[in-house]
């Protein structure tokens, strides 16, 4: 059953001197939204699903390299613990790309490449079928919308701020390949069993140190390291529809109530 519209915490928000910065991840599904303390998602069969974000990811925040992991680990939160975000399937795959450097290491040679090939294309198409490249670009509207303070007016219509994000995991996944083969190229330490996971753990912590430090400076060489996945967000997001934007301020609402606006 529909939900009806959340206008009154949107028209709050839109008021609002301070809101708290929001992030969020496309299902084929619906629309996660999340914040530094909670998340939500709203299907497309109308339903909202509410959660707490892991509150390690908040102890951590100060720790440099750990309080990138603990971050990267947060994000996956809705899908480990949301009924109706992710299936049990799902997350047995979620599983395996994470475990895939360590099994691919011990594989011999092109068997080991091979699975890696093939679980990093079995990831690409579980994240972008369906309906998932259009919510995808509802998502950013949304959050932009919350920055903007715009969200009646993107419930309307009226408005239709960019579907594009410089904080998309899209961006961060440009900066991880170019870190993990630096990373791997002057690793220090001797070649063991645990090296490729190592390698794997320290690129993720480092690139997020440095897609963090990216977003927050002023200068323009600088934040010209996040032009390459704008680009691919051409690739990874379709204009959303007003229904799929509205579903994604649908998601908006429910974390920013939670939030107690």
């Amino acid at each position: 059953m529909q939900e009806s519209p959340p206008l009154d915490v949107l028209a709050r928000a839109d008021r609002a001197v301070r809101l708290p910065r929001l992030g969020g991840m496309a299902r084929p599904t619906g629309v996660v939204i999340v914040s530094e303390r909670h998340w939500a998602f709203a299907g497309r069969d109308g339903g909202i699903t509410h959660g707490q974000m892991p509150a390690s990811r908040r102890r951590l925040r100060r720790v440099p390299l750990l309080r990138g992991l603990a971050k990267l680990a947060g994000a996956f939160a809705p899908l480990a613990r949301g009924e109706g975000v992710a299936s049990t399937r799902e997350r047995i795959l979620l599983l395996g790309a994470v475990a895939a450097p360590a099994a691919s290491f011990a594989l011999p040679g092109r068997l080991g490449l091979l699975l890696g090939v093939a679980l990093t294309a079995a990831m690409v198409i579980w994240l972008l079928r369906g309906r998932t490249l259009n919510l995808h670009g509802a998502e950013h509207r949304a959050i932009a919308a919350v920055e903007r303070r715009q969200l009646c007016a993107a419930w309307a219509g009226a408005v239709r701020p960019s579907r594009f994000s410089e904080r998309c995991g899209t961006n961060f996944a440009a900066l991880v390949l170019p870190v993990t083969v630096v990373a791997e190229r002057f690793w220090p330490l001797s070649t063991t069993m645990l090296t490729p996971i190592a390698v794997t753990l320290v690129s993720l912590a480092l690139t997020m140190e440095l897609w963090e430090a990216v977003q927050a400076s002023p200068r323009r060489l600088v934040r010209a390291l996040l032009l390459p996945g704008l680009g691919l967000q051409r690739l990874t997001t379709r204009e959303p529809s007003l229904e799929e934007t509205r579903l994604a301020l649908r998601a908006t609402a429910a974390v920013l109530e939670q939030e107690g606006i």
